[in-house]
């Protein structure tokens, strides 16, 4: 599926004041409503790894796809360091399938105290180096946009000793049928003596979406040697799957930080589309301007009744290097025009 992405609302999206956001992933609700369920943080403490130890996931809502969003809730709130998502949850990614909200995302913990912002040592911070060890992919169920949500005690996708995904799991992109089963492909790193390898992305699957899920190979289904890839998402096809995902390089698409589009047919073997860039971090906004921003990540894609993307959330930030120098982040929806069906 082709698009363009068509010139950008400067009041769309989603922002809290005080707060970094980021994520971001759209549902219609039964109210009719537009609901996003996003990651946000204090800015007590650095963008990143600030998320690893205080991110929680929140509902926003908006009339239209386009926004402003307005924050409504926690939905994920921190539940104690005895949990295996108690200090942080994110990567949130809402799916409806039938008459039930499934709401996949990272979580995390640690048993160290909260972190103080005077001596934070960020990623050298003991509290960080333990949580992102920590990652884990989980499933929040719910019968109401509005919740309650059901949280599981236990990782739907957690590690394998000795495998691809003996450190992490994180990112989760799922697939759910019409028979309640999921594809999901997500984010994983291995353990290369006590510290962690580099971005790879594996490949899941359930007969149902409450589980269990098993991988399906046991290699990266992206090989991490050609691509550097983070942030998948992923959607069904009458060809197969589709999927954008963060060019960390620059390799694929041909910018660094841009998205790259690639198709399968059994969302294992994938091939990098004739024009790969799926989108640009360089955007044109509703007033005319053109802004190159310091980060476009974590799309998410809202499709209409007959299956055509009509906008693409990503999380921003107005920094040049990217999180490293930026003031603000938030939720940017894009609105698309569909040009063609074609790969």
């Amino acid at each position: 599926m082709k698009w363009e992405m068509l010139p950008a609302p400067r009041d769309g999206g989603f922002r809290m004041e005080g707060y970094w956001v980021w994520c971001g992933s759209v549902v219609q609700g039964e109210d009719g409503k537009y609901h996003m369920f996003a990651s946000r943080w204090p800015k007590s403490l650095p963008m990143h790894p600030g998320w690893l130890l205080q991110s929680e996931v929140v509902r926003a809502v908006s009339d239209t796809p386009e926004g402003p969003y307005a924050f409504q809730e926690v939905v994920l709130p921190a539940r104690g360091a005895q949990y295996w998502d108690g200090r942080s949850t994110h990567n949130p990614h809402i799916v409806k399938h039938k008459d039930r909200y499934l709401l996949f995302y990272m979580g995390s913990t640690h048993p160290l105290s909260d972190p103080d912002p005077e001596t934070f040592e960020g990623l050298n911070d003991p509290r960080t180096i333990v949580a992102r060890a920590n990652k884990r992919i989980g499933l929040a169920t719910a019968t109401s946009v509005f919740g309650p949500w059901t949280r599981r005690d236990a990782p739907i996708l957690g590690v394998r000793p000795g495998k691809f995904d003996s450190f992490l799991t994180s990112n989760p992109a799922p697939s759910v049928g019409e028979d309640g089963s999921v594809l999901l492909i997500y984010k994983a790193r291995r353990y290369e003596g006590n510290v962690h390898g580099k971005m790879t992305i594996g490949a899941a699957a359930a007969d149902h979406y409450e589980g269990p899920y098993r991988v399906l190979q046991e290699t990266p289904v992206f090989p991490p040697e050609r691509f550097h890839l983070e942030d998948p998402f992923i959607w069904r096809t009458e060809e197969g799957y589709e999927l954008i995902a963060k060019d960390m390089d620059g390799t694929v698409c041909g910018e660094k930080y841009g998205g790259i589009r690639a198709h399968s047919r059994d969302g294992l073997n994938w091939e990098v589309s004739e024009e790969p860039q799926a989108y640009s971090r360089t955007v044109v906004w509703d007033d005319g301007t053109v802004t190159t921003l310091g980060n476009l990540e974590r799309p998410f894609l809202l499709f209409d009744a007959n299956g055509k993307p009509t906008h693409l959330f990503a999380a921003v930030s107005d920094g040049v290097k990217g999180f490293s120098d930026c003031s603000n982040t938030w939720n940017q929806v894009f609105p698309l025009k569909t040009t063609s069906s074609g790969i």
